[in-house]
């Protein structure tokens, strides 16, 4: 079937100077907003933000999620201020430790990332009191208004913050790119504009000033750009309800940028009209759904395709700025910090795990969209200057609605003469069908045509891709290809256009007049002049799919990797270089060393153009070998008595005792199971993990315990601190949920919590202190809630645990120990320069 487009005219030239934004006279590569996409240095860019906590994990470890967030392809970090977390109690709000953002701005600085400091005072995310501490909202006042008295307390919260910030500000030199005031407030104007007045009197500077849009909200003029965001599920939704069609519809191209499903159960009514313009404003998010947490009325498990499709997807609609919420989980500091019915929100969140089944998990854990989304970003940094200014045109035959699921999903970005052009074929829940027959019909300006691919095509179910149309690079012009780009950089002296083919649709490029001097292609590939163009078809994707193209500058190389190939593939500067890994691993730079981050016994990874030696790797030896253009190496660690390999590691689980029955369901909010007690858990089923031959030179140990029931908790004894870290301990008698004497008990500190949504539940044991030291076994309780066989919990499908006919059900099935090392391949002569 042919899918037509027809884009009459050119997009208009953007608006420029109508926004109270942008660098200050004098910064270098100054960012501006236009009313279509963003530039730095006047350059179109398209920024990528993740969203991760520092107060939410171990200041320790902050650096090593930094690097792997930045070589995940983000250019910007974002981060929740809690005022909660920071002022627990009346007084001067602490900065230090785990607190201490200044340093972790810095961090950002260092590795060049930019920052954007969320400064509420309200926050939500499924904090407390949405983050305000209880002392102020205790305060006879209106918060979240211009009440004189909550203006006082937010003056201090502000203050101590911009003294933090002092000085890191981009016309000072430093990473503070935008800082957003409040969050989700829909019908008050009059408040942002106050705050942004309150924060710059203080000292707050940054170019760009932001504020959340969904659900309607009403913005004070031209001063805060609105930042929207989409879903793939929300935990927010009642128990009973089903898929929501907000929901449904961040799967769909168009121009709609509102997700009115957002924040729903804080609105007392539907999403107003905004008076955000779209006209006036780029089209620039924040929250784009990197995950989901459980709530305990509603379970949400999130697939990995379903966050990167969605990504995709909002790139095809427009989107100029991709911020993720969240890309690294966490742990909240302490117990009762969390969002509850006992403190007054409508949802029960598990008190410390905000892991948010995230791209990069709450211990560090690289997961599947990790690098489904590394292969998008690493697009938008090499052709984001030609996609940003392209405008988003839908087609002449589009799905009637969000449950449309029989009429193909795609859209075109294209400035009139290039284009990219979107499909997504993938939803959660309910499977898109296959579209035999395609070929897509585009009609542009001037009365340029396009009709490709050659041969028609079937787009499978579950696909989601973006094809080039007029490309131009590297001195290459592809009148169209059938493959998505990944990146174009300079390897080993070389022009190398990297290509990812999609699963089940066959490879073509198509090659524009004038056509190239000479094309070289790998065997069992063809070129053929169709009159139009020079085809290259009958590609076998891989590591050995070298096309070399000859240009006026000379050769141009064109790399078309599998699918899941180019998901591994990252360029990196390191051994001396900039290369082309391949690695099924996170990967680091520094210092020009390339850093592994696996569980696996024997990793290997390739690099493109190979060193002209074999570096080296302390506690391990290198082999090598071809892999088409690229060379593989294979670490091989060597064994010694205290460094055995990971078949050392012993878990052991012994029950200590069968759970009584649960506690009879509590609701607190209508239609909404509250969590059970913490008293609850004293007839829980105990079962004792005890995990001996801890490596030496691990850098964490993750349990993945494979259970079923209805709520967990872990418990340990962190090293030197039995009592917490004194956040938990301040705040933990307000939750309404906490038994006092639990951590004081023999199993130890509560520092790891579950709700069971079908997928096992992980945990890492570095949360009980480094695992590099003595003694090298730790012992963890695990205490099991059983499911009421009538819960009115609500499970992803096929995830709820079958009691079998039971009133009850809660099971342990297994534990397993994973152990993560840091490995670093870096020139001989550095590691000895080190040494």
């Amino acid at each position: 079937m042919e899918h037509t487009l027809s884009m009459t005219d050119r997009p208009e030239p953007p608006l420029r100077g109508h926004l109270d934004l942008g660098d200050r006279p004098g910064v270098p590569h100054p960012i501006e907003v236009t009313s279509r996409f963003l530039t730095r240095g006047g350059v179109p860019h398209i920024p990528v933000t993740a969203e991760y906590h520092y107060s939410r994990h171990p200041r320790a470890r902050w650096e090593q999620a930094l690097r792997k967030i930045r070589s995940g392809g983000a250019t910007a970090v974002a981060s929740y201020l809690f005022w909660l977390h920071h002022a627990p109690e009346e007084g001067a709000p602490r900065f230090d430790g785990h607190l201490d953002v200044r340093h972790f701005a810095q961090l950002c600085a260092r590795l060049g990332l930019g920052f954007v400091p969320r400064i509420g005072p309200w926050v939500h995310a499924e904090a407390r009191g949405g983050g305000l501490p209880d002392w102020v909202r205790a305060r006879d006042i209106t918060v979240r208004s211009d009440d004189p008295g909550y203006l006082a307390l937010v003056r201090g919260w502000y203050g101590a913050v911009a003294e933090q910030l002092r000085g890191l500000d981009r016309a000072s030199g430093g990473p503070v790119l935008a800082l957003q005031i409040e969050n989700e407030l829909f019908a008050d104007p009059g408040h942002l504009a106050t705050l942004k007045a309150l924060a710059a009197e203080l000292g707050l500077d940054a170019p760009l000033w932001t504020t959340t849009a969904w659900g309607g909200v009403r913005l004070p003029g031209d001063e805060l750009l609105p930042l929207y965001g989409g879903y793939t599920d929300g935990f927010w939704f009642g128990s009973d309800d089903p898929w929501d069609d907000s929901c449904r519809a961040n799967f769909l191209f168009g121009h709609d940028r509102d997700d009115p499903g957002i924040g729903a159960d804080l609105r007392t009514g539907a999403a107003a009209a905004s008076t955000a313009d779209p006209s006036r404003f780029p089209f620039a998010t924040c929250e784009l759904g990197g995950g989901m947490a459980q709530a305990y009325h509603r379970r949400v498990r999130v697939a990995p395709d379903d966050v990167a499709a969605l990504a995709l997807t909002k790139l095809g609609c427009g989107s100029n700025w991709q911020g993720y919420y969240v890309f690294h989980g966490g742990t909240n500091p302490g117990p009762g910090l969390q969002e509850s019915h006992a403190t007054g929100s409508p949802n029960d969140l598990p008190e410390l795990t905000y892991d948010f089944q995230a791209p990069l998990g709450e211990y560090g854990q690289a997961r599947e969209h990790y690098f489904a989304l590394r292969q998008q970003h690493l697009m938008l940094a090499d052709f984001g200057p030609a996609l940003a200014p392209c405008a988003s045109v839908l087609p002449d035959r589009r799905p009637a609605g969000p449950g449309d699921t029989s009429t193909l999903r795609w859209a075109l970005r294209s400035d009139g003469d290039t284009g990219w052009l979107f499909v997504n074929n993938h939803q959660p829940y309910e499977p898109l069908p296959d579209h035999p027959g395609v070929r897509f019909d585009l009609a542009l300006p001037g009365g340029h045509r396009v009709r490709f691919p050659h041969r028609p095509v079937t787009v499978p179910s579950g696909a989601y891709f973006c094809w080039p149309v007029g490309l131009r690079t590297a001195g290459v012009r592809l009148a169209w290809a059938t493959a998505q780009p990944v990146c174009v950089r300079e390897l080993g002296g070389r022009q190398v256009l990297v290509l990812a083919a999609e699963d089940g649709i066959p490879v073509e490029l198509a090659f524009a007049r004038p056509a190239p001097a000479s094309i070289r292609v790998p065997e069992g590939a063809d070129v053929t002049d169709t009159g139009d163009a020079v085809l290259v078809g009958g590609v076998r994707p891989g590591t050995d799919c070298l096309i070399t193209v000859g240009t006026d500058a000379g050769e141009t190389d064109i790399l078309v990797l599998d699918r899941a190939t180019a998901r591994t593939a990252v360029p990196l500067d390191v051994l001396g270089a900039e290369r082309l890994v391949l690695c099924a691993d996170a990967v680091t730079d520094e210092d020009g060393a390339l850093r592994l981050h696996t569980a696996r016994d024997r990793p290997d990874f390739a690099l493109l153009p190979a060193p002209e030696r074999l570096p080296e790797v302390p506690g391990a030896t290198l082999s090598s070998a071809a892999d088409g253009v690229f060379t593989r190496y294979t670490l091989l660690p060597d064994s010694g008595p205290d460094d055995g390999p990971d078949d050392g590691v012993r878990v052991t689980v012994r029950r200590i005792r069968e759970a009584a029955a649960p506690p009879a369901a509590v609701t607190r909010v209508p239609g909404r199971a509250s969590a059970p007690a913490a008293e609850a858990y004293e007839n829980a089923e105990i079962h004792r993990v005890r995990v001996t031959g801890i490596p030496t030179d691990a850098d964490e140990l993750l349990l993945r315990v494979h259970w079923s029931g209805d709520t967990a908790r872990a418990y340990g004894h962190r090293d030197g601190e039995e009592d917490g870290d004194g956040i938990g301990d301040r705040n933990g008698d307000r939750n309404g949920g906490r038994d006092a004497g639990e951590d004081r008990d023999r199993a130890g500190t509560l520092f790891a919590d579950d709700f069971c949504h079908g997928r096992p539940w992980e945990i890492g044991l570095s949360a009980l202190g480094p695992l590099t030291g003595e003694p090298r076994e730790r012992t963890v309780e695990l205490r099991l809630l059983p499911l009421a066989a009538d819960s009115p919990v609500r499970f992803p499908p096929a995830a709820r645990p079958d009691p079998g006919g039971a009133p009850f059900h809660v099971a342990l099935e297994r534990v397993e120990a994973e152990v993560v090392r840091v490995w670093e391949v870096a020139p001989a002569a550095a590691l000895r320069d080190r040494s």
